[in-house]
């Protein structure tokens, strides 16, 4: 299963920050925890695997890699219960950011492994193979390029290119002024920005320091960037789908919008 027309399709399997919830005011932009679903070529890549992982399909001509931007729960929940590590002689590729001196085997083991959890990600039945991410390295014809990310304890700012076409994934950042001309250089000329933009700009003010950002930094972005669209993602678990739409109506933009869990987009 790939996507053999040349482009890149992005499906959203989960865009809410920081718990999954389940509740009626919130069905329309979706409840589960990061995770971005690329079709490209013979490639299939998710970005990060929250919650939203545990709803991907699992059967593909060739193995699938995930790619993480960092190891806060909400965007490694989903490895416990993706179907695919269940089935014998399956593999996934798990590609990890270096950001402490502990390996990443060593750091999802304290995640996964008793009392916590019944087992580790490498008991499963199926085969998960652990790769560092670099600066820039190739999954078949996919060129992703990586950026520090400005989250406590560190994250990854991603950028993926297939077939002339780009997205960048900067979830969980809240650049300074420095960074942000960083960010605005990575993400030049992409189709495509996957930006946090998790609080009003009136939340924001209370929650400096926290990583995550808002809409106006994001529009700054992308008036400064010639990025294609701006879709923005890590949705506050409080946030109802009432606030999402008053937010995005008011900033009144085609070319910009809060990501909906379900949705696809071809670039």
């Amino acid at each position: 299963m790939g996507n053999k027309n040349g482009t890149i399709e992005l499906t959203v399997l989960g865009t809410r920050g920081s718990i999954p919830i389940s509740r009626p005011d919130s069905a329309e932009f979706g409840g589960q925890t990061s995770c971005y679903m690329i079709r490209a070529g013979e490639e299939t890549i998710f970005l990060d695997g929250g919650s939203g992982l545990v709803s991907a399909p699992t059967h593909f001509d060739k193995a699938p890699s995930i790619l993480l931007s960092h190891f806060h729960l909400d965007h490694v929940i989903g490895l416990a219960m993706y179907p695919r590590l269940l089935e014998k002689g399956s593999e996934t590729v798990l590609y990890c950011p270096v950001l402490t001196p502990k390996g990443a085997k060593e750091i999802l083991d304290g995640v996964f492994s008793p009392p916590t959890w019944p087992l580790s990600l490498t008991e499963y039945a199926g085969t998960i193979t652990l790769r560092t991410m670099s600066r820039r390295f190739q999954i078949g014809e996919v060129t992703v390029e990586t950026m520090a990310g400005y989250h406590p304890g560190g994250s990854v700012i991603m950028r993926l290119t297939y077939g002339g076409k780009s997205l960048v994934y900067a979830t969980d950042c809240e650049p300074d002024e420095i960074g942000l001309v960083e960010l605005a250089a990575f993400s030049r000329n992409a189709d495509l920005l996957l930006l946090d933009g998790q609080y009003t700009e009136e939340e924001y003010r209370e929650r400096i320091g926290f990583g995550h950002t808002n809409a106006a930094i994001g529009l700054k972005l992308k008036a400064c960037t010639d990025v294609g669209q701006l879709w923005l993602i890590h949705h506050d678990p409080q946030s109802t789908d009432a606030e999402l739409l008053a937010r995005e109506r008011a900033i009144g933009r085609d070319d910009v919008r809060f990501a909906r869990e379900g949705e696809t987009i071809c670039l």
